[in-house]
């Protein structure tokens, strides 16, 4: 079953799947030629691209959130229903959004690009957040994607008015005695006045509940939300923090992300704006973020840097893995895409590494920086708060495994940088995807690449 979810994964995301290559003795590349065909779904072609996929690992059905569109697909890839989401007259200068108060921008069709797409195991109900009317979501049944609700009449409704579909990422924490909670993290395309770029959601049991979507935690002063400073803009006028993939372990959630930051090369007086790759750590239950951490990561290998973030995927280490790393075959183990360099965000270099991080480790580098934080040593040094060098502030405690930060030395950033261990490398067809799971003690790793092609 865990094969066949991964290949569905695969399998929907291009419309003609191209398989990997293997090389015969005689050194020349021979097609795989499997038993059977892939099995394919193709939508219309009118609609535009797909955007996101999640399957309910209960029954396998396939959710594809597209252009103006929901689809709900059985295991073989046929149409079970679909759900309308767009086009709709809107201007993305409209905010509030005119179905909340009269905008005197001109509306025209506007098509709805799905942005996310999450299951709610609890309340058996999928939330699909799409680009119109500045980032609304709407909740629908998974049987039979019937709309249950569609919050639109509180600024909290509106989750980030970028209109790319990799703009959003969510991350649901689920409680068995209490409304779960959605880790919402978007980028706020010169907007943080509008959009927080992280922040803690309620998601009430009733889809129509006036609390729904509302912060954990809101008031005069404080709020579970993170908002980049709008003095961040002055020094780099494009900033924002994209947002590639996000999950829960432990008392945690984690946000890998690219955003830039202004450096200076050696030997230059002048600085130049590149691109960094962070892991933000948050913990689940603090309603204020006095948790929110963020260290660099990246990758090395034979001296080439491999530093933007393309793809991650969390798995567990499993038995062989586990031995040559010196960890337990249930640790968490990030699966990471990077591509070579650090300045080209938009046009990636085709060379490219997998390299895996040990998630223990990073925890352990991290808790290491807030200690000497808490010592008084250094400065918060987070990138997008440079304007404002903040001292540490030293304080007696104890800080463990489990710390969630205080209303001091917050939000935090880790100077030095995690490398991860690279275990592929490729040169002229950029990996841009990964998933990773164990199968019989070994910890495999399916990579989809800038062509099409399919590694394993």
């Amino acid at each position: 079953l865990i094969m066949s979810l991964a290949m569905w994964k695969w399998t929907c995301l291009v419309s003609h799947l191209l398989l990997s290559t293997t090389v015969s003795p005689l050194g020349r590349q021979q097609p795989l030629h499997p038993k059977r065909p892939f099995i394919t779904f193709t939508g219309d072609q009118a609609e535009g691209n797909f955007n996101h996929l999640v399957v309910d690992e209960r029954t396998g059905h396939i959710y594809l959130g597209a252009v103006n569109r929901i689809y709900k697909l059985s295991t073989d890839l046929k149409v079970l229903v679909t759900h309308q989401t767009g086009p709709d007259e809107d201007n993305p200068k409209c905010y509030p959004p005119r179905i909340v108060q009269t905008c005197n921008e001109p509306l025209t069709p506007t098509n709805n690009v799905n942005k996310m797409l999450l299951i709610d195991y609890k309340e058996n109900r999928l939330i699909a957040c799409g680009s119109l009317y500045q980032g609304i979501c709407k909740l629908l049944r998974l049987d039979d994607l019937f709309k249950l609700g569609e919050p639109f009449h509180k600024k909290e409704h509106y989750l980030s008015g970028v209109n790319e579909s990799g703009s959003v990422f969510g991350v649901i924490v689920s409680y068995s005695n209490m409304d779960d909670k959605l880790f919402i993290a978007t980028a706020v395309d010169g907007k943080p006045e509008y959009f927080p770029t992280i922040s803690s959601r309620k998601l009430t049991k009733n889809s129509e509940a006036d609390g729904m979507f509302a912060y954990v935690f809101h008031d005069e002063f404080v709020a579970s939300m993170i908002k980049i400073p709008s003095d961040t803009f002055t020094i780099i006028p494009d900033f924002d923090i994209y947002y590639i993939y996000g999950f829960s372990s432990g008392n945690f959630v984690y946000f890998l992300t690219l955003q830039p930051e202004m450096i200076s090369p050696p030997g230059s007086t002048t600085k130049e704006q590149v691109y960094t790759s962070k892991l933000v750590r948050l913990c689940k239950e603090d309603t204020a973020f006095n948790s929110y951490v963020e260290v660099p990561i990246g990758c090395e290998k034979n001296g080439v840097e491999y530093r933007l973030l393309q793809a991650a995927y969390l798995s567990k280490a499993g038995a062989i893995l586990a031995r040559s790393l010196g960890v337990g075959p249930e640790d968490d183990i990030l699966f990471t895409v990077f591509s070579k360099g650090q300045k080209r965000k938009m046009k990636s270099l085709d060379e490219s590494a997998l390299c895996i991080f040990v998630l223990k480790k990073i925890n352990d580098r991290i808790k290491d920086r807030l200690q000497s934080c808490y010592r008084g040593e250094g400065t918060l040094d987070l990138a997008w708060l440079k304007v404002k060098d903040i001292p540490c502030s030293s304080a007696l405690l104890t800080i463990d495994d489990n710390f969630c930060g205080l209303d001091m030395n917050a939000p935090l950033g880790v100077s030095s940088m995690v490398r991860g261990l690279p275990i592929f490398t490729e040169d002229g067809d950029r990996m841009t995807s990964v998933i990773a799971y164990v199968y019989k003690n070994h910890s495999l790793a399916f990579v989809g690449t800038k062509s099409g092609k399919l590694k394993k």
